[in-house]
C-alpha cells in the first residue's frame, strides 16, 4: 500500500523554534499523502501534547514518549508500561534526592513535586503541571521525566536492566523501560502494520534522535543538529527555520 514510511522528530525538526509547523512543511506531508508515502511523528513528546499539531498536518501514526506508546492510523498499537513497584521505588529515590518526577501516559500527566526545575520546564512548554504524588498508583504509565539537572548516573547505575534515561533537556531525564527508545516504537509500526520491506526515511536532530537514525534506512539530520546526529546522517538538509523538512524530502525525491 504505502511506497515508503517517513518518520519525523518535532522539537527542533518538524517544529519551528516557536513550536510551530512551517506551511511548506504541512505541504510536504499534504504530499507524501499523494504519493502514497505514510508520515510518522516520532517524538519524546506523549500524545495529548501533540494533538493540536497532529490535527494541523493530518498525521494519524505516531511514536510517542520515545517509543512508549504507539498509534497507527489513529488506533493504539502498543505501549510499554512501567511497572508499579519499579514506580514505587523510583519515587522514593527521588524522593530522597530532593528530585522531583512526572508521570505520563498517553492522556496526561502530573508531578511528584513541584520545584524550581518544573516550574521552568513547564512554563516553556506552556503546559499546566499538576501535583499529585499517587498518580503513578492509579494510572497506567509508559514514560516518565526524572528532573536531575546534572547528570543521570546515579539513575542509570541503580535502575541499569530496568529503566532507559536519555536527557531530554538541561532540566530533566526522559524515563523509558529498559531498552525502549524511538526504535522500538519504529519497529512495533513497521512489524504490526507489515511495513517491513518498505523503505524508511527518518528526520531528526538530537540525540534521542540516534537510536531511530540507526533504526531506519536513510536518515536525515536538520541544519540545526547535534553534530553526533549529523555525522550518523544520510543526508544533512537546511535547518527548522528554513524549510528543512520540504528540502530534505525533495531531495531524496519523496515529494
Amino acid at each position: 500500500m504505502y511506497q515508503a514510511v517517513v518518520f519525523f522528530d518535532l522539537d527542533g525538526t518538524l517544529m519551528q523554534d516557536d513550536k510551530t509547523v512551517a506551511a511548506s512543511s504541512i505541504q510536504a506531508i499534504q504530499q507524501l499523502r499523494v504519493n502514497q508515502i505514510l508520515p510518522v511523528v516520532a517524538t519524546g513528546r506523549n500524545v495529548f501534547e501533540v494533538m493540536p499539531l497532529l490535527k494541523q498536518t493530518g498525521i494519524d501514526s505516531i511514536v510517542s514518549a520515545n517509543g512508549s506508546y504507539v498509534q497507527y492510523q489513529g488506533q493504539f498499537l502498543s505501549a510499554h508500561e512501567l511497572d508499579k513497584g519499579l514506580l514505587h521505588d523510583v519515587t522514593h529515590f527521588a524522593n530522597r534526592r530532593g528530585q522531583a518526577l512526572a508521570y505520563y501516559n498517553n492522556a496526561g500527566f502530573a508531578l511528584s513535586h513541584a520545584d524550581a526545575l518544573t516550574v521552568d520546564n513547564f512554563a516553556s512548554l506552556k503546559q499546566t503541571a499538576v501535583v499529585a504524588p499517587n498518580y503513578y498508583r492509579n494510572h497506567h504509565i509508559n514514560f516518565m521525566l526524572t528532573f536531575d539537572p546534572r547528570d543521570a548516573e546515579q539513575y542509570q547505575q541503580r535502575y541499569r536492566g530496568q529503566l532507559t534515561f536519555v536527557r531530554n533537556n538541561p532540566r530533566a531525564l526522559d524515563t523509558m523501560a529498559w531498552g525502549v527508545t524511538k526504535a522500538t516504537g519504529i519497529r512495533d509500526i513497521l512489524v504490526k502494520a507489515g511495513l517491513t520491506q518498505v523503505p524508511t526515511y527518518a528526520f531528526g536532530d538530537q540525540l534521542n534522535d540516534i537510536e531511530m537514525f540507526k533504526m531506519v534506512q536513510t536518515p536525515i539530520a536538520m541544519g540545526n543538529g547535534n553534530p553526533i546526529v549529523k555525522k550518523l546522517a544520510a543526508y544533512v538538509t537546511d535547518d527548522n527555520m528554513h524549510d528543512g523538512i520540504q528540502h530534505g524530502l525533495q531531495h531524496f525525491g519523496l515529494i
